[in-house]
């Protein structure tokens, strides 16, 4: 079995696409994933199967569109793939927080990836694209950033915190099987044995 990371896209963000955590745990389970577990509210969800990513991306797609009645666009990773991602992050001296995270789901073609460096301001954000990861450095945090960033219209993003966390949840320990709740036995009070007092004898009369 594959551990998997699935990322969804536009779920619990402004009002839309709401789905408790907890909902999609049991969503995930219902479809036979096992070991499933979510961080936080944004749609993370840590599974294991024995399917491919195509299948388990495309399994998640229909359930959710169905549960939720729109499309939702899932990002799928294995635990290596995610590991990969950490270990190349090319803002290493950046505060995590500020390194954005975009997941596609298939490499950008040629011209597209040759734009996008154009996008950005020079002096300010950088921007750099491996493989089927856009990584995006925000000096000065996202929320004062003016960029329109590049793809999220087609991907997912998560800051690295979150990735991090996300890899140390994917490469865990596997998930005991889980057991009935132990029932502790409290040994029955000893009861109190009072001994009963010997009758006074009467004693005789004159």
């Amino acid at each position: 079995m594959t551990t998997y990371v699935a990322l969804l896209r536009a779920v619990n963000v402004g009002g839309t696409g709401v789905l408790p955590m907890a909902d999609l745990r049991a969503l995930a389970e219902r479809l036979g994933f096992a070991e499933v577990r979510t961080y936080i509210q944004s749609g993370n969800l840590v599974l294991r199967s024995a399917l491919p990513a195509d299948v388990v991306k495309a399994t998640l797609e229909r359930a959710l569109a169905a549960r939720l009645g729109k499309p939702v666009a899932v990002m799928v990773r294995h635990a290596e793939e995610l590991a990969a991602i950490v270990a190349g992050n090319p803002y290493p001296e950046a505060a995590p927080a500020r390194v954005l995270v975009l997941f596609v789901d298939a490499p950008p073609p040629a011209p597209t990836a040759a734009k996008l460096a154009a996008l950005v301001p020079p002096g300010r954000e950088q921007l750099t694209l491996r493989g089927r990861e856009l990584f995006i450095f925000f000096p000065d945090g996202m929320g004062a950033s003016k960029l329109k960033v590049p793809l999220v219209d087609v991907g997912t993003g998560r800051n690295l915190n979150t990735v991090r966390a996300l890899l140390a949840l994917a490469t865990a320990p596997a998930i005991a099987p889980a057991t009935a709740e132990a029932k502790t036995k409290t040994p029955p009070k000893a009861e109190a044995k009072t001994k009963a007092r010997p009758k006074a004898k009467a004693r005789p009369t004159a």
